[in-house]
């Protein structure tokens, strides 16, 4: 007898096709066999163990995120309930270039530094790897040796390959330095890494050229993955740096997959369009192109990353030292407010856009929830000396929400045929972005019940069936008999995100079953303690 029966559920099979009723049987982790109603009418209906009345509720495959920092998160939490509840059962991480495999010694201290706004420092992690493949592995015997909540995917991170070979300077590689980069990428990629990550705003990757990411994804092209990088500017130069990364790819021979394709600040209003027939003749013309959004507008990064690249160099201690000078602080302040640095993506600052959403030293909480400007009026003082008090007192590890998006370029750009989700979700900080804890039942609930931008089905698509193709998956993302039995129930009616940007925490609502491996994480609303995840390498050369 199998395992279960998933009775009469509406299911959305991750193709875009119309949803239909059928019987879905689950044995061994995976999905045994579908019978549709029409076929099982007067036959006698299959049994297992377990049968689970699904009426009501829509069958799909498992969320994947494909932009997640869970890096940490995964090892620290075992119910890792913000991805579990809204049904994500595979997570991408090592996103935007910063990551911790590879690293040595000196590395991992950096990273933990540069990066402990997104994921803490991580001082109840043992660090005991070194690289992708020990990393992966870590991930599967995470938690006493029974795997962590959800699947992962890893990226190797451009940035963190560029600290080891060349650490924080604002210069080109030398070849040595170019060829030792290219040996990381590809023992990264060869331990199991699905592609490579740039964050092209944040340092050091951020100093890299385009001769050196070219070479860099000639690496990864020579093993099937894909580029994904945070591009190097979503403001001012944002349609010259998407046209960028779509070159420097065709060029080097690699699949490209953009990261939270946004565009933002106020000199981009409207602009969506464009951005669309950019990606439309490139896809036209022959380019193995993707990209992920969250359905929010604010975005949501470090309140260091606003500084400019000049300011960056050298890594956190130098940062630091430039803030503590006066007269480079002035520097900095000027680059920022009258010339717009390239770390605020060319765009003037607006101190009323930036809110504090979490800071790594409690004593600095009273600044979370407030912009910048409100927390410096309350002080009496200008804005800037209100930022450059915590980014020290703070030692930069401050988060921050950027209230620059556009809600008619987020409706616009989450319909193109080759968009994907991703939460970009940050879990720390005293009021991180709801998109953490909402993104995909926000994309259902808000995006197709409610207003109608997508369909049931085709956004189903962006969220299982597509990015399993873009991972080169060749057994998930689809509802489909052989595949694993990593499947969602939820109810069109009422799947809904809880988390608001007052309630950033919230579970959703409407979504009672998520299925890992066939095997129950969410059973009626509840977290298991299963912990059915785990690495998911790269398998298709």
């Amino acid at each position: 007898m199998a395992d279960l029966v998933l009775r009469d559920a509406d299911v959305v099979d991750g193709t875009g096709a119309p949803s239909y009723r059928a019987d879905v049987v689950i044995d061994g982790g995976r999905i045994a066999s579908i019978a549709q109603e029409a076929a099982a009418a007067g036959s006698q209906r299959p049994t297992a163990r377990r049968e689970l009345d699904a009426a009501g509720l829509a069958l799909s495959p498992g969320f994947i995120d494909m932009h997640a920092h869970s890096d940490l998160a995964l090892l620290r939490d075992p119910a890792h309930e913000a991805k579990a509840a809204q049904g994500v059962t595979l997570e991408v991480i090592g996103q935007d270039g910063l990551s911790y495999a590879p690293v040595d010694d000196r590395t991992l201290a950096e990273v933990r530094r540069a990066i402990s706004g997104w994921n803490g420092y991580g001082d109840d992690i043992d660090f005991d790897w070194r690289s992708v493949g020990a990393y992966l592995d870590r991930l599967d015997r995470a938690h006493d040796g029974q795997g962590i909540a959800v699947n992962a995917a890893y990226l190797v991170p451009q940035g963190t390959v560029r600290m080891l070979a060349v650490g924080w300077e604002d210069r080109a590689a030398t070849p040595d330095e170019l060829d030792r980069m290219r040996k990381l990428v590809a023992e990264g990629m060869a331990q199991g890494a699905v592609g490579m990550s740039s964050g092209l705003t944040y340092p050091p990757g951020m100093y890299a050229d385009n001769t050196e990411l070219t070479e860099l994804c000639r690496v990864v092209a020579a093993y099937g993955g894909y580029y994904c990088p945070h591009h190097r500017s979503y403001g001012a130069g944002a349609l010259a740096a998407y046209e960028e990364m779509i070159a420097l790819t065709r060029a080097a021979g690699c699949a490209l997959h953009l990261a939270h394709a946004t565009l933002n600040f106020g000199v981009n209003k409207g602009r969506a369009p464009e951005l669309l027939s950019l990606l439309d003749g490139a896809l036209d013309a022959g380019a193995d192109l993707s990209f992920d959004t969250y359905p929010y507008t604010p975005g949501c990064t470090t309140l260091a990353a606003m500084l400019p690249s000049w300011a960056s160099a050298g890594g956190p201690e130098a940062i630091l030292a430039r803030l503590r000078d006066d007269a480079t602080a002035e520097r900095i302040r000027h680059a920022l407010e009258a010339e717009g640095a390239d770390g605020c993506h060319g765009v003037p600052i607006d101190w009323d856009t930036i809110e504090i959403s979490g800071v790594s030293d409690p004593a600095l909480g009273d600044a979370v929830g407030r912009t910048v400007q409100e927390s410096a009026d309350l002080r009496g003082e200008a804005p800037w000396a209100t930022a450059r008090r915590l980014l020290i007192d703070d030692r930069l590890g401050s988060t921050i929400l950027h209230h620059v998006g556009h809600e008619e370029n987020v409706r616009l750009i989450m319909r193109h045929r080759v968009h994907t989700g991703g939460s970009d979700g940050i879990l720390q900080g005293g009021k991180p972005h709801p998109r953490a804890y909402g993104t995909f039942p926000a994309y259902l609930g808000r995006y197709v019940r409610e207003l109608g931008v997508l369909s049931l089905e085709e956004c189903v698509a962006h969220l299982t069936g597509r990015p399993a193709a873009r991972l080169r998956l060749p057994d998930r993302g689809l509802v489909r008999e052989g595949y694993r039995a990593d499947l969602v129930l939820f109810d069109p009616g009422t799947v809904a995100a809880g988390a608001t940007f007052t309630s950033p925490r919230t579970l959703p609502a409407g979504i009672p079953y998520v299925l890992i491996d066939g095997r129950f994480v969410i059973d009626h609303g509840r977290r298991t303690d299963v912990l059915a995840g785990r690495s998911v390498r790269r398998t298709v050369r």
